[in-house]
């Protein structure tokens, strides 16, 4: 079955060579792409099988990847990469990515004209389970259509307040609250405070491959 995981020739090339990797670590590859411009950047989206992915998470497979490529060095001349989550409004690439986000709003493309369209907006319905079960069921203003999956060159989830909100209570459920106490208590009882009370955000900066 194909995926929109890699579409290029050079992104289906990257892809088998850093997928074992991504892989072993118990991640999935959710997106892989290389962009071109003065500078060429490879981006890696990554996620966990439930779905998640942290700022330590990115850090780590970026490490691991760079060592990979570094040996098998794919990409000619100076490129950087990049790996991230999928974000909220998060590409689908996968054919259970549309069953596992049915009833949110996305946005398809697909390569051709259908019907004299392209694009479609509404709201996922899952897939169907007719036929070869490869058709992507979206509900429009004309009503639920079925596209095949191998006809989209393009999908993605829509940002909205609703998806927002789902990702934040998401978040809560995947947080450790016996940890947090656990670490609150300690907290409490050391008479040594913090040095760093700055809020930065310590994001990794992308990781430059020669």
């Amino acid at each position: 079955m194909p995926d929109m995981v890699a579409k290029a020739p050079i992104d289906e090339r990257l892809a088998k060579i850093v997928a074992p990797t991504v892989e072993g670590m118990g991640f999935e590859l959710v997106r892989l792409r290389l962009m071109g411009g003065k500078r060429a950047t490879l981006q890696v989206m990554a996620e966990r099988p439930d779905g998640t992915m942290e700022i330590e998470d990115c850090a780590k497979l970026s490490r691991a990847l760079s060592a990979v490529l570094d040996v098998e060095d794919p990409i000619e001349g100076e490129y950087s990469l990049e790996v991230s989550s999928p974000g909220i409004d998060r590409p689908l690439t996968r054919l259970r990515d549309f069953d596992r986000w049915q009833g949110w709003e996305a946005k398809l493309e697909t390569a051709e004209m259908i019907d004299g369209r392209k694009r479609f907006r509404g709201i996922l319905a899952g897939i169907s389970e007719e036929g070869e079960g490869d058709e992507v069921l979206i509900e429009i203003d004309e009503g639920t259509i079925g596209l095949k999956f191998e006809w989209l060159a393009d999908a993605k989830l829509v940002m909205t307040d609703e998806l927002i909100a789902e990702s934040l209570k998401r978040s809560k459920r995947d947080f450790d609250e016996a940890d947090y106490d656990e670490i609150r208590e300690t907290d409490e009882d050391s008479d040594e405070g913090s040095d760093d009370d700055s809020g930065e955000d310590r994001r990794p900066e992308p990781h430059e491959v020669n």
